[in-house]
């Protein structure tokens, strides 16, 4: 008989099988079509993640902040049963509408926050304007 690993061993259980992570990353990129969410230890590993198109929402409706409270408690609920988290930080970067909600939920979450940062980049100079018009 051949040895063949079981189905239910993934990748991931190997890797993290029996490690907790007590201190966690918030990732928020809110844009003005979708929210996506990933958690990740200190070193930038990811643990969980999660967006509309992974929850099941289509379109405009990805973008709206009611989503984006559903998309944080599904990632950060896969991350704390498998690592128990107590402690994040939060890095929001995006203009989007569900960014306010999303840290909202982090905080509603029962967890300890350290820190919020916002990496939103900022254009140094804009776009160039358009030619001036000749009638």
């Amino acid at each position: 008989m051949s040895s063949n690993k079981n189905k239910d061993t993934s990748k991931k259980n190997k890797k993290y099988h029996g490690i907790s992570c007590s201190v966690a990353v918030v990732l928020i990129h809110a844009s003005f079509n979708n929210t996506k969410v990933t958690v990740t230890d200190q070193h930038g590993s990811v643990l969980s993640w999660s967006s509309g198109g992974k929850v099941g929402f289509k379109g405009s409706k990805k973008s709206s902040p009611h989503v984006a409270t559903i998309i944080v408690k599904d990632a950060l609920m896969a991350a704390k049963d498998t690592f128990s988290i107590k402690t994040v930080s939060i890095n929001v970067s995006g203009p989007g509408p569900g960014r306010e909600s999303a840290m909202r939920t982090v905080g509603a979450m029962g967890l300890n926050v350290t820190m919020i940062t916002d990496r939103t980049p900022i254009p140094q100079n804009g776009c160039r304007p358009p030619k001036r018009r000749r009638v």
